[in-house]
């Protein structure tokens, strides 16, 4: 009987099939191999994530320090940078390692979704999306909610977003999309280049570090923003909430998308104050403490509510 592989050697290995597969598209014969290689150890389709993040973690270092493209991982960079690090960046969120067409996250849930190809997309709470995988192009649309996506180069198959009658598309990256209630779906672009096609004459591109917003009747712009500020958009994935000058209302809306407690604002004056920090997505009451002590309001518990009034 075969020894069982180690767990460095599966990483080894993981890195490997991660440089290689971000070189060019795996011919048939390598796809085949990765393939086999995947479904021989349960704890391969882990190390593979693992390693994927850690690649796009360096990439997104080497944006942030102003390097007009991080170059890809080599297996020495991924293994040098450890798997702990990685392994922390997931922490707490459901994982799931086949893709079925439909996925659905409940209220509180967060979870990473890898996907055939090798790319991963990441569902924040009450989230939905389709997927439709074809042999010309894979298609994401989504339904309802908040998800960042990790995009892996296939170069005879573009990576398509659809969300509210918009199209994405992107070769390789990493990006978040967002359609939540009312307002306006938001794109926020970590890594790569994200094209908007809605049928406009001139594509509109969004590169590394830059937000759009697209609302109806008005023509698309792109916003510049800094690494500070994806990180900001992109807080949720640790199971945080970042405000920077929202108001108290609107802070206590993106609490109630979480779970109850919900927090309730009684004083219309005290619902348009400004709230800027960083809150941990399940803990409504901590933060509700908080706001109290800086705004000089009171807290009161009642039943699923905390209610922040003034006296």
């Amino acid at each position: 009987m075969a020894d069982r592989q180690t767990s460095q050697s599966i990483d080894d290995d993981a890195a490997t099939w991660v440089a290689r597969r971000d070189r060019a598209p795996l011919t048939p014969a390598e796809q085949a191999a990765f393939d086999a290689w995947l479904a021989g150890d349960e704890r391969r389709p882990g190390a593979l994530l693992r390693l994927q993040a850690i690649d796009l973690a360096s990439r997104a270092a080497g944006d942030e320090r102003g390097e007009l493209l991080a170059p890809p991982l080599s297996r020495r960079r991924v293994l040098l940078w450890g798997g702990a690090s990685a392994a922390a960046g997931v922490a707490g969120l459901a994982v799931a390692l086949h893709a079925p067409r439909a996925q659905a996250t409940q209220r509180g849930e967060i979870r990473l979704i890898p996907l055939q190809d090798g790319s991963t997309m990441t569902l924040n709470t009450d989230s939905a999306a389709r997927v439709r995988y074809r042999d010309d192009r894979r298609l994401i649309e989504l339904i309802r909610g908040e998800a960042f996506f990790s995009v892996a180069r296939d170069a005879l198959r573009p990576f398509e977003v659809e969300v509210a009658g918009h199209r994405l598309s992107i070769d390789s990256g990493a990006f978040r999309v967002s359609r939540l209630n009312a307002a306006p779906v938001q794109v926020t672009v970590q890594q790569g280049q994200v094209d908007l096609a809605d049928g406009l004459r001139d594509r509109v591109r969004l590169t590394a570090n830059s937000r759009l917003e697209l609302v109806d009747g008005r023509p698309p712009a792109v916003l510049r923003i800094s690494a500070r500020e994806v990180e900001r958009d992109l807080a949720w994935r640790e199971g945080k909430i970042a405000f920077r000058g929202d108001s108290l209302a609107d802070a206590a809306r993106a609490f109630a998308r979480y779970g109850d407690p919900r927090v309730i604002v009684a004083d219309p004056a005290l619902a348009r104050e400004p709230i800027t920090g960083l809150f941990a997505a399940n803990d409504p009451a901590g933060f509700s403490r908080t706001v109290a002590f800086a705004l000089d309001a009171t807290v009161t518990r009642r039943g699923d509510e905390i209610v922040l009034s003034r006296p």
